[in-house]
């Protein structure tokens, strides 16, 4: 297998999440809407390599995933099979299979209390599988060590998917182009939306450690979007909505490392992931710019946010069906672990918690705005309070035993009642990680979203 090289995103740049609605098994995130900590992020394994590895090396023929929100597209509990063909060494071909175990068992229910009535058991049975079986095939060429071409095209719901994407490495960025046909979006609140047709250029810098990158989006959409689970009434995301957008974004990471433990090692034992070998307590701060064209239907988002910043310094213009719009954006991590995760029992405590800032106008507004309370004696009501408030995000993650470890991620939002303010859990995340140690960095993850209703197994690579 070839190792991933991984794009590191700013906190103003929206990220792929897994999407347990789809044998395509991805979803993009609706432009300015950012994810949840943990079920977000950069490249990845394409759904058919992911099932094809599980399949061969976890000794798992069936994967399951679980979508159980029918009002958002969930069809309840999954079966997934991959069947990998590779035809050259630069060519493979791969079957997909997913089966609707819960609509399956409930069509066997009603099934069974009418067979006095003199229906075939054994042929309804027959019948029911196919019914309820969806089939999906991709073939992948790599072009060159560094480039590669995907096409899927999956049967979803009655429903055709298609997808193409170019990936292409270069010295110091990763070229992506993708046509999808329908494009699936999910936004903040985990709704799912189908664009008739989505194209994108994505070009990205490659930092490791401290410095400057770079992001830069072009991206066209075609076709009213609807949403994935059929409900007419719900009003979609005016940057779904058609034209074209150009995106860049721009900024400085800096690594700051507190305290590293590099003594209490066991000698000649591999840890179950070597990037989360040592005991150490660090930082991360960064710091950008994004700014961003669009032309058609879709620049009304625009105007929309200027409204909802309650006029704050969003830098946005617009003329009939044209408008750009740039912003600060900022976030702090703060990471700490005990343990070298080598030892068998509790040998890694994790906890990480990063700070965002996706608005630096709102901020800014915000900060102006609490002077002058301050400054007039006057009480802060709590939409000043929540402009100058960052999103929190946090992670804990625990080992159980061997390479399995526990991991919780979640958003901590603040509510106001009654000029009173209390916190809150928001989109939380649980999950078993299982350290892959043979590859030396590496996890199968069974995450699941109780506010979601959605539970998945995949894989990831060089995490820390």
């Amino acid at each position: 297998m070839r190792r991933l090289r991984w794009a590191v995103d700013g906190g103003g740049w929206e990220l792929d999440v897994e999407a347990p609605v789809t044998m395509e098994g991805i979803a993009r995130a609706v432009p300015g809407d950012p994810l949840p900590l943990g079920v977000s992020r950069g490249g990845r394994l394409s759904r058919s390599k992911q099932l094809d590895f599980q399949h061969r090396f976890m000794a798992s023929p069936i994967v399951p995933s679980f979508a159980g929100d029918p009002t958002n597209g969930g069809q309840g509990l999954l079966l997934h099979h991959a069947h990998a063909f590779h035809i050259r060494d630069n060519w493979s071909v791969t079957v997909l299979e997913q089966f609707n175990l819960q609509k399956f068992v409930a069509s066997l229910k009603e099934t069974a209390s009418n067979k006095l009535k003199g229906i075939s058991l054994p042929k309804t049975v027959a019948r029911n599988i196919i019914e309820f079986l969806s089939l999906g095939c991709g073939t992948e060429f790599l072009i060159t060590p560094e480039s590669s071409l995907l096409l899927e095209s999956y049967n979803d719901k009655k429903k055709r998917r298609g997808k193409a994407v170019f990936l292409h490495k270069l010295q110091r960025h990763n070229l992506m182009l993708e046509a999808a046909c329908p494009g699936l979006f999910v936004d903040r609140k985990g709704t799912y939306w189908d664009v008739p047709l989505s194209m994108t250029v994505d070009l990205a810098s490659v930092t490791l450690g401290s410095g400057l990158s770079y992001h830069l989006l072009l991206q066209h959409n075609s076709g009213q979007p609807q949403h994935f689970g059929g409900n007419q009434t719900t009003e979609a995301p005016m940057s779904l909505l058609p034209g074209l957008c150009a995106k860049a974004a721009i900024s400085v990471k800096k690594h700051v490392e507190f305290w590293r433990n590099e003594e209490g090692k066991l000698k000649l034992v591999q840890p179950y992931d070597v990037f989360l070998s040592n005991p150490h307590i660090s930082g991360v701060g960064i710091l950008g710019a994004a700014a961003s064209a669009s032309l058609g239907e879709n620049s009304a988002r625009c105007v929309e946010e200027t409204l909802q910043s309650c006029n704050s310094f969003n830098l946005c213009f617009q003329r009939n069906n044209f408008a750009l719009f740039s912003d600060l954006f900022a976030s702090v991590t703060f990471k700490a672990q005990l343990g070298n995760f080598q030892r068998f029992f509790l040998d890694l405590t994790k906890f990480d918690a990063r700070l965002d800032f996706p608005s630096g106008a709102t901020f800014l507004y915000g900060a102006v705005s609490l002077a002058k309370k301050f400054y007039n004696s006057q009480k802060p009501d709590a939409l000043v309070i929540r402009a100058i408030c960052p999103d929190l995000r946090v992670s804990l993650q625990q080992q159980i035993v061997g390479p399995f470890s526990f991991r919780f991620d979640s958003r901590i939002l603040l509510d106001s009642e009654n000029g009173k303010y209390s916190t809150r859990l928001a989109d939380p995340v649980f999950a078993i990680d299982w350290a892959l140690k043979v590859l030396g960095s590496a996890k199968a993850s069974l995450w699941y979203s109780p506010k979601h209703k959605e539970a998945m197994m995949e894989l990831r690579f060089f995490e820390s």
